[in-house]
């Protein structure tokens, strides 16, 4: 999938060069420009994955002010372009919050490093937005939810809520159990007890977060679960609690 690139360069030849070097590297160049008006108005035409933009634009708005203005209507990295590098003009482009820099002069292979980079770290901040949107949406409606989602291998897993057996800490993780598969997600278990129905989830143990409706029995203070060999301890501060959730003949 071709990498689309909007270029944002008030010197021609600069901007020339620079678009002939993105094509030879195999990227997709949308559009050039050479000013801050017309680079917020080709960021909301094009919609492009990446914007190469240079600090000190002639005209109006620099480099800066145009990447500030968009952001408010275009999610997309963006990389600065400059030759300046002394203190001041960084602090000021960090409230741009770009996703990189590039010093002039540079060479194919730092247009080439800075956006992979730019494109890597915007992938995998869009990737916690979405988590962490999931994981909201769920807080918001556990007492109704059927189904989590749980974070695996760089993806988000839908799992439903009868299948989730029993949740485990296990130093600075929890593992997530189910009848066919453990999930190890990077959390805590006050963070994942939040998150869960209390009507149906209970934590009986330190360590332990346990379904109780996959609870089959319970024997000298240990449960076991369905479709799981091992059995869970109930730690001695949790055994009043346990014993007023379960119906007992």
């Amino acid at each position: 999938m071709s990498v689309n690139i909007l270029v944002v360069e008030d010197e021609s030849i600069v901007r020339k060069d620079i678009e002939q070097t993105l094509k030879g590297l195999g990227y997709h160049v949308v559009s050039t420009v050479d000013n801050g008006e017309d680079a917020i108005e080709a960021a909301s035409k094009y919609r492009p994955d990446v914007i190469l933009m240079d600090i000190m634009l002639k005209g109006d708005l620099n480099g800066i002010a145009a990447a500030e203005e968009i952001k408010r209507t275009v999610d997309v990295p963006i990389l600065f372009l400059t030759a300046y590098a002394d203190r001041g003009t960084l602090s000021e482009a960090k409230l741009a919050e770009p996703h990189g820099y590039i010093l002039k002069p540079f060479k194919d292979v730092d247009l080439q490093t800075g956006v992979e980079m730019a494109l890597h770290k915007f992938g995998k901040e869009q990737e916690a937005k979405m988590e962490n949107d999931f994981l909201r949406s769920v807080a918001e409606h556990k007492e109704s939810a059927e189904y989590i989602f749980v974070k695996h291998r760089s993806k988000l897993v839908k799992v439903d809520i009868s299948d989730l057996l029993f949740i485990e800490a296990l130093k600075d993780y929890v593992v997530v159990h189910t009848p066919e598969h453990s999930y190890t997600i990077h959390s805590t278990m006050k963070d994942v007890e939040h998150k869960l129905n209390e009507r149906r989830f209970m934590r009986i143990h330190r360590s332990y977060i346990v379904n109780l409706d996959a609870v089959e029995s319970i024997k000298y203070s240990m449960i076991h679960v369905r479709d799981m060999e091992k059995e869970i301890p109930v730690g001695g501060s949790y055994k009043d609690a346990l014993a007023s959730r379960i119906n007992l003949l």
